[in-house]
């Protein structure tokens, strides 16, 4: 039994972090927030993106995950505003001048002044997350392997800390390589180029889940 918890759990977190390593919304806030921010404060992000992530585990272990995913309404609901959100964020980072980045263009420290807020990243990080209507799919489909009778609640609940803890050390990692001094100034110098990609490509995100949410749920 014991080499079957460790094949199920390998398994597992194979495909989380395989999963992990795909760019996506969360991705790009976390490289968004750790260009623009210090470390110590992009990695409310991340602490927010992880608590997201926890919770759809949590769901999904006590068996919510499955009421939820088959329920139209609330996974539409959950793509309309995830949709709109990802379009907010887009249109901020597309209005915003270049001049809003000089200061970054010769530093490598960021000044405080021009900072947001661990407070704001955090909540940031976690709309981004639970508002992502593919986590609670995908976690549903991860737990598919492990939400039987032979495996015990502690087995589930060691397996949920060990995925949720994954997510946060993951984006903490991009926001480390990012806070290099040498990595740092090169992103700094592009900053105003990379919110822009990242704002182009989070619309892209937000429209598609609107897309998918009002017109596939209508066929």
């Amino acid at each position: 039994m014991e080499i079957n918890l460790f094949a199920i759990f390998a398994t597992v977190a194979l495909a989380h972090f395989i999963a992990l390593l795909s760019p996506g919304p969360d991705f790009l806030l976390v490289v968004k927030s750790a260009v623009k921010n210090k470390k110590q404060v992009a990695i409310g992000v991340a602490i927010g993106i992880a608590s997201a992530n926890a919770v759809y585990i949590a769901l999904c272990l006590i068996g919510v995950g499955a009421i939820l995913a088959s329920s139209i309404v609330i996974m539409m609901a959950i793509k309309l505003a995830g949709g709109v959100f990802l379009i907010y964020l887009a249109v901020m980072a597309l209005k915003a001048k270049k001049s809003d980045y000089s200061f970054l263009a010769n530093a490598v420290d960021v000044k405080e002044s021009n900072e947001s807020t661990i407070a704001k990243e955090f909540v940031t990080g976690f709309l981004s997350g639970i508002l992502n209507p593919k986590n609670p799919l995908f976690y549903l489909s991860l737990f598919t392997l492990v939400l039987n009778g032979d495996v015990g609640l502690g087995f589930k609940i060691a397996l949920g800390v060990w995925m949720a803890l994954i997510v946060f050390l993951w984006d903490a990692f991009i926001i480390l390589v990012l806070s290099h001094k040498d990595i740092r100034s090169i992103f700094n110098r592009s900053a105003f180029y990379v919110d822009k990609t990242a704002g182009v490509i989070l619309g892209a995100f937000g429209l598609t889940l609107i897309y998918s949410a009002i017109f596939k749920a209508n066929k």
